[in-house]
């Protein structure tokens, strides 16, 4: 289908929010964002890694922002914060909250009674059913790429992939 049809193709990131190699692949979002626009649905999940402390609650965090309608800009302000996570723990989710005009004592409210727990275990269960081990690791039209400490030609190759998806008739 082409352009005019409307298609799109989606691209699941897996994501765990304590990842630094997570916040590097952010600018290869913004990139395929501003090639495709909304011809890319880009879905964030969540796969919080054991040896990350905070990442488990961290993704329920960012599910309240989504719920709050700041998800976006909740996601992409905390990991530029992946080593004041590591450091600080679950405070510097409430301060990334109140500079994303999230409801902070919300966000903390939902850490206790764990409302987005079931979100965030189906989204690694998802993730693990398809091979994921790490983070990022994204899965495009039944592809599964791994990032990590590398992201070297996966921008390229996401790319390849999503214009042959929109290409096909």
């Amino acid at each position: 289908m082409s352009e005019a049809t409307g298609r799109t193709v989606v691209l699941d990131v897996w994501c765990d929010l304590q990842c630094p190699d997570c916040h590097r692949a952010e600018s290869d979002l913004r990139a395929l964002r501003e090639r495709f626009g909304d011809r890319l649905e880009i879905r964030r999940r969540h796969f919080p890694l054991p040896g990350h402390r905070h990442a488990q609650a961290a993704a329920q965090a960012a599910e309240e922002a989504y719920a709050q309608g700041r998800g976006d800009a909740y996601w992409t302000a905390l990991l530029e914060r992946t080593a004041e996570l590591r450091e600080r723990g679950e405070p510097v989710l409430g301060e990334v909250a109140r500079a994303t005009g999230v409801d902070a004592e919300e966000i903390e409210t939902a850490l206790i009674d764990g409302r987005h727990l079931l979100a965030v275990d189906a989204d690694q269960a998802e993730g693990q059913a398809l091979g994921v081990r790490g983070t990022p690791s994204y899965v495009i039209a039944g592809q599964r790429l791994d990032g990590g400490a590398s992201q070297d030609g996966l921008l390229e190759r996401i790319g390849e992939i999503a214009q042959e998806e929109l290409d096909r008739a």
